[in-house]
Formats: C-alpha cells, structure tokens, sequence
C-alpha cells in the first residue's frame, strides 16, 4: 500500500477530502521520521512498535569480486508487531 492508497482509504472510510487525507498521512509519517531520527520509540497499541538499533560494524564480501570489505556500525529501524496483529494475521492465512 502507498501513501497515496492510504490516503485515498482515509478520504472513503472518514469522508475528509483527499487533500486533507493526504496531509494526514504525511503529519504522520514526518512525525514517525522525527522521532525515530531522535532514537525515540514509537508504540502504536494493538498494532505494534517501532524503534532505533544498533548495528555492530562487520565483515562483508562483495559478491561481484569476492573481496572482503567492513560494512560500517549503523542504525535501523527495527518493527515489532504486537500480539494482537501477529493473531489477527495467523487468522486471515489460516
């Protein structure tokens, strides 16, 4: 699903117009963003969180030469569903 999708559902489920549908979700997303960039963790209950972690730098291969290169010590984001969301998923595959 896009931003755009997103939106669109927005302006069909809650009736506000698509312009305001789309700012919506982009407030949401630079929020997210913000957040995360100050290694601040974002819970969304009954959906799951989201938070900033540590990568150790490592070892890598490059596996166009096979040379062996050091991948640098970085930051991801890191998504964790909640328990509620991993049941409804395992209900809608089953």
């Amino acid at each position: 699903m896009t931003k755009k999708e997103l939106a669109d559902v927005i302006h069909t489920k809650i009736g506000l117009s698509k312009r305001e549908s789309a700012e919506i979700v982009e407030f949401f997303f630079d929020v997210t963003k913000e957040k995360l960039a100050k290694g601040e963790g974002i819970k969304l209950p009954r959906f799951g969180s989201f938070r900033v972690q540590n990568r150790k730098s490592r070892k890598g291969r490059n596996p166009a030469t096979g040379e062996t290169i050091e991948i640098a010590e970085r930051k991801a984001v890191v998504f964790k569903p909640s328990r509620f969301l991993r049941d409804s998923i395992d209900k809608q595959t089953a």
